[in-house]
Protein backbone atom coordinates (compact mmCIF):
# COMPACT_ATOMS: atom_id res chain seq x y z
CA UNK A 1 0.00 0.00 0.00
CA UNK A 2 1.15 3.52 -0.76
CA UNK A 3 2.68 5.34 2.21
CA UNK A 4 0.68 8.46 1.40
CA UNK A 5 -2.60 6.51 1.20
CA UNK A 6 -2.08 5.00 4.66
CA UNK A 7 -2.90 8.35 6.30
CA UNK A 8 -6.62 9.10 6.33
CA UNK A 9 -7.99 12.53 5.35
CA UNK A 10 -9.71 14.10 8.35
CA UNK A 11 -12.80 16.19 7.58
CA UNK A 12 -12.85 19.27 9.84
CA UNK A 13 -16.07 20.75 11.27
CA UNK A 14 -18.21 22.42 8.65
CA UNK A 15 -16.95 20.20 5.80
CA UNK A 16 -19.25 17.62 4.22
CA UNK A 17 -18.20 14.84 1.86
CA UNK A 18 -20.69 13.21 -0.50
CA UNK A 19 -19.47 9.91 -1.90
CA UNK A 20 -21.11 8.21 -4.90
CA UNK A 21 -19.89 5.29 -7.00
CA UNK A 22 -18.08 7.45 -9.56
CA UNK A 23 -17.64 10.88 -7.92
CA UNK A 24 -16.84 12.62 -4.62
CA UNK A 25 -17.86 16.15 -3.76
CA UNK A 26 -16.61 18.13 -0.79
CA UNK A 27 -18.55 21.12 0.50
CA UNK A 28 -17.11 23.68 2.90
CA UNK A 29 -17.24 27.36 3.85
CA UNK A 30 -15.34 28.47 0.71
CA UNK A 31 -17.38 26.46 -1.81
CA UNK A 32 -17.89 23.02 -3.27
CA UNK A 33 -15.34 20.94 -5.19
CA UNK A 34 -15.99 17.63 -6.93
CA UNK A 35 -13.77 15.06 -8.60
CA UNK A 36 -14.40 11.78 -10.40
CA UNK A 37 -13.12 8.73 -8.52
CA UNK A 38 -10.57 6.42 -10.11
CA UNK A 39 -11.59 2.81 -10.61
CA UNK A 40 -8.38 1.47 -9.04
CA UNK A 41 -9.05 3.14 -5.67
CA UNK A 42 -11.60 2.35 -2.97
CA UNK A 43 -12.58 5.38 -0.88
CA UNK A 44 -14.36 4.61 2.41
CA UNK A 45 -15.93 7.19 4.71
CA UNK A 46 -15.76 6.44 8.44
CA UNK A 47 -17.38 9.19 10.58
CA UNK A 48 -15.22 12.26 9.83
CA UNK A 49 -12.39 10.43 8.01
CA UNK A 50 -11.79 9.30 4.45
CA UNK A 51 -9.60 6.23 4.02
CA UNK A 52 -8.05 5.00 0.78
CA UNK A 53 -7.26 1.51 -0.40
CA UNK A 54 -5.91 0.06 -3.63
CA UNK A 55 -8.63 -1.96 -5.43
CA UNK A 56 -6.09 -4.51 -6.72
CA UNK A 57 -2.49 -5.49 -6.05
CA UNK A 58 -1.16 -3.76 -9.18
CA UNK A 59 1.48 -1.04 -9.11
CA UNK A 60 -0.91 1.35 -10.91
CA UNK A 61 -3.61 0.84 -8.29
CA UNK A 62 -1.13 1.39 -5.47
CA UNK A 63 0.14 4.61 -7.02
CA UNK A 64 -3.37 5.94 -7.69
CA UNK A 65 -4.43 5.36 -4.09
CA UNK A 66 -1.74 7.80 -2.90
CA UNK A 67 -2.59 10.25 -5.68
CA UNK A 68 -6.31 10.23 -4.84
CA UNK A 69 -5.52 10.77 -1.16
CA UNK A 70 -3.36 13.81 -1.98
CA UNK A 71 -5.98 15.25 -4.36
CA UNK A 72 -8.81 14.86 -1.85
CA UNK A 73 -6.67 16.32 0.94
CA UNK A 74 -6.07 19.38 -1.28
CA UNK A 75 -9.82 19.62 -1.89
CA UNK A 76 -10.53 19.61 1.86
CA UNK A 77 -7.82 22.20 2.45
CA UNK A 78 -9.19 24.31 -0.42
CA UNK A 79 -12.77 24.49 0.86
CA UNK A 80 -11.60 25.34 4.40
CA UNK A 81 -8.58 27.67 3.99
CA UNK A 82 -8.21 28.16 0.23
CA UNK A 83 -5.05 28.54 -1.82
CA UNK A 84 -3.21 31.61 -3.05
CA UNK A 85 -0.34 32.43 -5.38
CA UNK A 86 1.55 35.71 -5.22
CA UNK A 87 3.13 37.28 -8.29
CA UNK A 88 5.25 40.39 -8.57
CA UNK A 89 5.99 42.63 -11.56
CA UNK A 90 9.60 43.74 -12.09
CA UNK A 91 10.27 46.40 -14.70
CA UNK A 92 9.80 50.10 -15.37
CA UNK A 93 6.18 50.84 -16.24
CA UNK A 94 4.91 47.34 -15.46
CA UNK A 95 1.56 47.64 -13.66
CA UNK A 96 -1.37 45.46 -12.68
CA UNK A 97 -4.92 46.44 -11.74
CA UNK A 98 -7.77 44.16 -10.69
CA UNK A 99 -11.26 45.12 -11.88
CA UNK A 100 -13.87 42.62 -10.74
CA UNK A 101 -13.09 39.32 -12.46
CA UNK A 102 -10.53 40.85 -14.84
CA UNK A 103 -6.85 41.61 -14.42
CA UNK A 104 -5.49 44.51 -16.47
CA UNK A 105 -1.74 44.34 -17.09
CA UNK A 106 0.65 46.89 -18.59
CA UNK A 107 3.73 44.85 -19.47
CA UNK A 108 5.62 47.02 -21.94
CA UNK A 109 3.60 45.95 -24.97
CA UNK A 110 1.94 48.45 -27.31
CA UNK A 111 -1.42 47.24 -25.96
CA UNK A 112 -2.80 46.46 -22.50
CA UNK A 113 -3.23 42.80 -21.59
CA UNK A 114 -6.58 41.83 -20.04
CA UNK A 115 -6.80 38.41 -18.37
CA UNK A 116 -10.28 37.06 -17.61
CA UNK A 117 -10.40 35.11 -14.33
CA UNK A 118 -12.28 31.79 -14.44
CA UNK A 119 -15.18 31.08 -12.10
CA UNK A 120 -13.98 30.32 -8.57
CA UNK A 121 -10.73 32.34 -8.81
CA UNK A 122 -10.37 35.84 -7.38
CA UNK A 123 -7.58 38.33 -7.98
CA UNK A 124 -6.32 41.19 -5.81
CA UNK A 125 -3.70 43.87 -6.41
CA UNK A 126 -2.56 45.39 -3.09
CA UNK A 127 -0.04 47.54 -5.00
CA UNK A 128 0.52 48.17 -8.70
CA UNK A 129 3.33 45.61 -8.84
CA UNK A 130 1.79 42.82 -6.72
CA UNK A 131 -0.83 40.28 -7.78
CA UNK A 132 -2.53 37.81 -5.43
CA UNK A 133 -4.57 35.01 -7.00
CA UNK A 134 -6.92 33.16 -4.61
CA UNK A 135 -9.29 30.23 -4.93
CA UNK A 136 -10.43 26.90 -3.49
CA UNK A 137 -9.09 24.68 -6.31
CA UNK A 138 -5.31 24.32 -6.05
CA UNK A 139 -4.87 23.24 -9.68
CA UNK A 140 -6.94 26.13 -11.03
CA UNK A 141 -5.12 28.76 -8.93
CA UNK A 142 -1.74 27.44 -10.09
CA UNK A 143 -2.89 27.35 -13.73
CA UNK A 144 -4.13 30.96 -13.66
CA UNK A 145 -0.86 32.10 -12.03
CA UNK A 146 1.12 30.28 -14.74
CA UNK A 147 -0.98 31.90 -17.49
CA UNK A 148 -0.42 35.39 -16.06
CA UNK A 149 3.32 34.72 -15.71
CA UNK A 150 3.45 33.49 -19.32
CA UNK A 151 2.50 36.94 -20.67
CA UNK A 152 6.00 38.21 -19.82
CA UNK A 153 8.36 35.65 -18.30
CA UNK A 154 11.38 37.00 -16.37
CA UNK A 155 14.23 37.54 -18.80
CA UNK A 156 17.73 36.36 -17.79
CA UNK A 157 19.70 39.62 -18.22
CA UNK A 158 17.81 42.20 -16.15
CA UNK A 159 15.19 39.97 -14.53
CA UNK A 160 12.28 42.03 -15.87
CA UNK A 161 8.87 40.37 -16.16
CA UNK A 162 6.19 38.65 -14.10
CA UNK A 163 7.55 36.29 -11.47
CA UNK A 164 6.37 34.35 -8.44
CA UNK A 165 7.25 36.03 -5.14
CA UNK A 166 9.52 33.16 -4.02
CA UNK A 167 11.07 32.62 -7.48
CA UNK A 168 14.81 33.13 -7.85
CA UNK A 169 16.07 34.35 -11.23
CA UNK A 170 19.73 33.64 -11.96
CA UNK A 171 20.94 36.59 -13.98
CA UNK A 172 23.39 36.08 -16.84
CA UNK A 173 26.39 38.27 -17.39
CA UNK A 174 26.29 40.42 -20.52
CA UNK A 175 28.74 39.89 -23.39
CA UNK A 176 32.11 41.57 -23.01
CA UNK A 177 34.16 42.68 -26.01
Amino acid sequence: MSRVAKNPVVLPKGVEATLTAEQISIKGPLGTLSRPLHGDVKVVRQDDKLTFEAASASKQSNAMSGTMRALLNNMVQGVTKGFEKKLTLVGVGYRAQAQGDKLNLALGFSHPVVHQMPKGVKVETPTQTEIIIKGADKQQVGQVAAEVRAYRKPEPYKGKGVRYVDEVIVLKETKKK
